[in-house]
Formats: structure tokens, C-alpha cells, sequence
């Protein structure tokens, strides 16, 4: 009440000259914030919850973590200080708690998400997108649409595509292990993962190991577009067309947006490239792109902007994710010589009874190998692809979380990158990188609190491409290569912007 009384006084009156005016609307917009500040540390619902003091009133701090590039870092040492419940902005808070995982991510908690995401979308389809859509009758009815096209069964009918990159990547290691040049492991296994996605979406690789290059510039717009989106996603909603439209000031900005524009023209080629060979009878093979032309000619309320949305986020998303778990297998098997050897035991086992196919080893075999499966699940939870909170809703009535009602609309995340470091699920030394706990603890327990795919109805609905890709390319290749890091001294160095992309990851190739 004090406080409004005295912007009332400070308001502008008539005859006030204009020193005047701007110095009394100053006053009022001092004072304005200072009343915001004390409502949002002593009576905002989430008030009380501990965190850094700018969070406490405002979004500026995940801001500037998201702008680092290191959040995650940032939240664990918090968690590590405050406990399960961290306030990383005014209006949310971050979730450590592994209880909390089924209660906001389960299929029918009814949190949902919340206007974090729509920066993500790449806007060509009137129906939206799977991952940015926020309505959830809506969501469930698109994923009907693609839900087969994305099954493991499909994916495993393309099989053949995926070995096909996996040959050219084996022979492009068999001549730097020939050479015994060193190489930039991680650039290799994106340009891997990139012509993954052309055979299977596209009929056909990109070229990237090929020709040994960044193909179309996906990988340089990529790089691009997730800084500006990133910070998108985390400034507050209305503010956002004022970060498009004065960001177009920045180079960082401009570069994003264009980016951004990019990979939404490669979508439309790639589709409209399809459409042509349909009309022309000159498609070849039947791939994922194909089977959304399908979709089109037997059910409504799909056209081909829908196509297009696909093959944009199959661009988008198709390739870094699943690059990053890969780079993250292989780096950490490299810094444990005694598991990379425990590993190659296990293939070379397998291989000596014919328990797996030559040429080509078949993801049916590769998911028989406990210790291999352990391996990808280890990296993956050291290291999850997306490295920023799943943000939700409270649903009405509100919920309680770490011992803690929040209200309905109150939002909450969880990092799988700080929750994957628990102690209490994964053990005292969830830290380091140690495949046997899958195998000696409960691996269903923990299996339960693994979120590097997401949770619930949300969970990635390309997981099974990327699973697929990481059990059969990394016993394909430690079947006839070893490896090491050309400089073991040197840690990788990592930024985070929704993808938490790894670099620095140079290597030699021998050959066994």
C-alpha cells in the first residue's frame, strides 16, 4: 500500500516539465521494482525456495547460465549446496529429486509443458510439431500419425541404410589407421550420424564422410541456431520478439535466425526433392520420408507442410543427439583403458562363437552384449545429449514435490544432467564412468530415472534411430579398430545450448 501511494505521488502532473517527467517515471519504475523484488522473495508462492538472489525476482540468471554454455555445471553445484529444490528464476524452480520424476513426467501426471519450447518449432506446418506442441490432445493425435513410422520394427527394416554409412565410416577409419594420422574423432562420428539421417529419410547419404565436409552447411547452422534459440526458450515470452527483433543488431543473433532459416529451406528441399520423384515415378526405395507420403495419401488432416516439418526436424535433431551419446561412449571408454578393454573382450567373445554377422553386425545381436549395453547406457547418463530442465506446468489442484506444494501453474523442470548424478539411485560414485553398475545394481531402478531420451508421452520420438545407431556402430568398429585420445592430458570441452555438443575429441586409429 506504501509503496503505491508513493508512485502515485511520483506520477506526472500537468505543467511538469519534461527533466521532470522522466525523472518522476524513473522514480515510479525504481520503486515499481523494488515492490516486485520484495513480493517475489517474501510473498511469491515460490518464495523461500533457495537459489541465486537474481533468480529469486527475475529469469536474468538462467539467462546468463544458458548464455555460458554451461548450465548444468551450474544447477549441480546448487543442488550440491541447497538441497532438491532450487529456484533457477521467479516463477520456476529445478527438480533433484528422483521421487519427482514420475510425478511430473509420467504419461498421465498432467503437467504440461510450458512456453519454453515453441522457439523450437520450425513454424512451416499449420499443425505444429511433436516436440513444441503444448496442447496435449493435440500432441497425442500427431504422434498417432508417426508413432509407426518411428517404431523400432520400421527403423530395424532400414537396417541395411545404417550399415551402408557404417561402411563408410570403417573404411575412412581403415585409412587413418593405415596413415596413423591423428583425427578429429567427434567431427567424424556428426558426419556419421548426418548421412544416417539422408539414408534414412532421404534415399540417399548426404556426403559428409564422402567428400569430408560439412554438407549443405547443416552442421555450421546448427551451431548457429542453438545459442539464440536456447536463450529464447528461457527469456520470459513476451519478451521474445524484442530478442528477435533488436537481436538482429548482434551477429550472434543474425547468425542464429539465418541458421535457423537454413535448416527449414533443407526441409523443404529434401521434401519437395521427394514429391518430384513421386510424381515422375523415379523413387527407388521406400525410407521414413516416403512413409510420410503414405501417411499423406490415406489420412486427412495431413498435407505437405506436415512432410516438411518432419524432414526439417529430422535435420534438426536427427544428427547431433545422437552424435553427442556416441562421442560420449567412446571418450569415456577411451579415459578407462581397463573398460575399453573389458569391452572389446566381451565383442571379440561374441564374435569368436558367431554370435554376430559379417559383414554387419545386427542391432538384434549388439543388444545381447550386457557389457556393450551397459557401456551406451553409461555414457548416456554421464552425459545426456540435452543438458538443459525439461520445464512443466503444476496441473489443477497443484502437487507436491520434495516435500513441497506447489501450486497449479507453479513451473518446475528436472536437468537429467544433474539428476543422472544421484547418489542414492546410481550410487557413491555416480560421478565417474563405471559400466558394471548396470549390471551389479538395479539396473530397472535406475533404468527409471535415466531421462537422456525425456520422459513420459514426451519422450524423443526418434530414440529408436538413435539407439539403433550407437549399439551397432560402436562393436562395428571395436571389432576391427582400437583407439585412444592423441592427447590424454587434455579434457574434451563442451558447451551447452539445449544440445550439450562436446569438441576436442582428436584420436589415433589402429588397426587390430
Amino acid at each position: 500500500m506504501f509503496l503505491i501511494t508513493l508512485a502515485n505521488n511520483l506520477l506526472p502532473s500537468a505543467g511538469l516539465s519534461w527533466g521532470g517527467a522522466i525523472w518522476r517515471l524513473g522514480c515510479v519504475f525504481l520503486v515499481a521494482q523494488v515492490g516486485w523484488i520484495i513480493y517475489c522473495r517474501f510473498f511469491h508462492p515460490l518464495a523461500g525456495i533457495p537459489g541465486p538472489f537474481l533468480a529469486s525476482f527475475s529469469r536474468t540468471w538462467i539467462g546468463m547460465a544458458v548464455v555460458g554454455g554451461r548450465a548444468e555445471h551450474l544447477q549441480r553445484s546448487l543442488h550440491k549446496d541447497h538441497g532438491p529444490l532450487v529456484r533457477i528464476a521467479h516463477d520456476e524452480v529445478s527438480v533433484a529429486d528422483p521421487s519427482a520424476v514420475k510425478v511430473i513426467y509420467n504419461i498421465k501426471s498432467g503437467f504440461t509443458k510450458t512456453d519454453f519450447y515453441p522457439p523450437f518449432a520450425p513454424n512451416i506446418s499449420p499443425h505444429g510439431d511433436h516436440f513444441t506442441q503444448l496442447d496435449e490432445a493435440k500432441h497425442a493425435e500427431r504422434r498417432k500419425y508417426v508413432n509407426a513410422v518411428y517404431s523400432m520394427s520400421t527403423i530395424l527394416e532400414s537396417e541395411t541404410y545404417i550399415d551402408a554409412c557404417t561402411d563408410v565410416f570403417l573404411e575412412n577409419m581403415a585409412r587413418f589407421a593405415e596413415t596413423g594420422s591423428k583425427i578429429n574423432f567427434g567431427e567424424w562420428i556428426q558426419w556419421y550420424t548426418f548421412d544416417v539421417i539422408g539414408e534414412l529419410f532421404f534415399g540417399r547419404q548426404f556426403g559428409f564422410m564422402r567428400d569430408e565436409h560439412d554438407y549443405g552447411r547443416y552442421i555450421q547452422s546448427l551451431d548457429t541456431l542453438l545459442p539464440g534459440i536456447a536463450l529464447s526458450c528461457v527469456l520470459p515470452a513476451w519478451l521474445r520478439p524484442f530478442h528477435s527483433t533488436v537481436g538482429m543488431l548482434f551477429p550472434t543473433i543474425r547468425a542464429s535466425i539465418r541458421g535457423f532459416d537454413e535448416i527449414r529451406v533443407a526441409g523443404r528441399y529434401w521434401t519437395d526433392v521427394r514429391r518430384q520423384q513421386i510424381q515422375t515415378g523415379t523413387v527407388e526405395r521406400v525410407d521414413l520420408l516416403g512413409k510420410f507420403f503414405q501417411i499423406m495419401e490415406s489420412k486427412d488432416g495431413w498435407d505437405i507442410r506436415d512432410i516438411r516439418n518432419e524432414a526439417c526436424v529430422a535435420i534438426f535433431a536427427g544428427s547431433d543427439t545422437t552424435a553427442i551419446a556416441i562421442r560420449s561412449i567412446f571418450y569415456h571408454l577411451m579415459r578407462r583403458p581397463e573398460c575399453m578393454r573389458k569391452l572389446v573382450a566381451e565383442i571379440d567373445v561374441f564374435d569368436n562363437q558367431g554370435l554376430l554377422s559379417k559383414p554387419h553386425i545386427r542391432y538384434t545381436e549388439a543388444m545381447k552384449m550386457p557389457y556393450l549395453v551397459a557401456c551406451c547406457k553409461e555414457g548416456m547418463r554421464l552425459h545426456p545429449s540435452v543438458g538443459l530442465g525439461m520445464p512443466r506446468h503444476v496441473p489443477p489442484g497443484g502437487a507436491t514435490i520434495a516435500g513441497r506444494y506447489f501450486p497449479a501453474g507453479s513451473r518446475v523442470s528436472i536437468n537429467a544432467a544433474v539428476l543422472h548424478y544421484d547418489k542414492s539411485i546410481f550410487g557413491p560414485d555416480a560421478a565417474e564412468f563405471n559400466p558394471d553398475r548396470w549390471i551389479q545394481r538395479d539396473a530397472a531402478l535406475m533404468d527409471r530415472h535415466m531421462l537422456h531420451f525425456g520422459g513420459g508421452s514426451r519422450t524423443c520420438i526418434g530414440k529408436n534411430i538413435s539407439i539403433a545407431e550407437i549399439h551397432k556402430l560402436i562393436p562395428s568398429f571395436l571389432r576391427r579398430f582400437n583407439i585412444e585420445l592423441a592427447d590424454p592430458d587434455k579434457d574434451w570441452k563442451t558447451e551447452n545450448f539445449w544440445f550439450n555438443k562436446q569438441t576436442g575429441i582428436y584420436a589415433y586409429v589402429t588397426a587390430r
